[in-house]
């Protein structure tokens, strides 16, 4: 009877054995499986600021300004005239009432015009930011995929030394990334490709198909 439970304690000792041997086995298969964390940063004010499409709708829509503000300077003076026709008017005279009365609704066409306009160009530069912003993080996934990013993070590329206003300085020293290798740095290689492969004529609302993935610095 004890020369039983002898060899069953030596069993179970074998079977342990081989347990946690076949468990680390396991342990180093997955852990050779799983990708390593590779992260990668983008300086996206510098590509809002140095990508065509972007500047090129914003001069765009600088333009659209400009024509509406002619229109509202022009409704203005049509104002001041009025104004001042009224004053050649005895107050109380039919004259002085139907001046008045097209000053009236001149002045609130005027301020609906204003209104308008301010919305209209607001909603409009909104749709430029938001349009580039998903052509950006478009390109940033196809990237990150292609070489193999586990993260995408954004960061700003400006030296802490370039900053003398004391906000700005303050502002700097608070920045996330405190370090990163210049090869994890993507944004010129994103910024390059978006650049070659923008056309012109393309309208604020328009996403390009992408005909490639940009060479990036490092494939590692």
């Amino acid at each position: 009877m004890k020369k039983v439970t002898i060899l069953a304690a030596a069993f179970m000792i074998v079977a342990g054995a081989s347990f946690v041997a076949t468990f680390a086995q396991g342990e180093g298969a997955a852990s050779t499986e799983s990708a390593p964390h590779k992260i990668g940063l983008i300086d996206m004010a510098h590509i809002f600021k140095e990508y065509a499409k972007f500047k090129n709708l914003r001069e765009e829509l600088k333009v659209e300004i400009g024509n509406s503000d002619s229109q509202a300077k022009e409704m203005a003076e049509s104002l001041k005239k009025l104004q001042a026709e009224m004053q050649m008017y005895q107050a109380g005279s039919p004259e002085f009432i139907e001046a008045e009365r097209k000053l009236a609704k001149q002045s609130s066409d005027f301020e609906a015009f204003r209104k308008l306009a301010q919305r209209d160009f607001l909603r409009k530069e909104s749709q430029i930011y938001k349009t580039i912003y998903l052509e950006v993080t478009d390109m940033v996934e196809k990237y990150a995929t292609h070489y193999h990013y586990t993260l995408v993070m954004r960061f700003n590329r400006e030296e802490v030394g370039s900053a003398e206003d004391p906000p700005e300085v303050i502002k700097s020293m608070n920045r996330q990334v405190v370090y990163y290798r210049t090869q994890d740095d993507i944004t010129e290689p994103i910024l390059k490709f978006l650049n070659q492969r923008y056309s012109p004529g393309e309208s604020a609302v328009s996403r390009p198909k992408s005909t490639g993935i940009p060479k990036g610095t490092s494939k590692n």
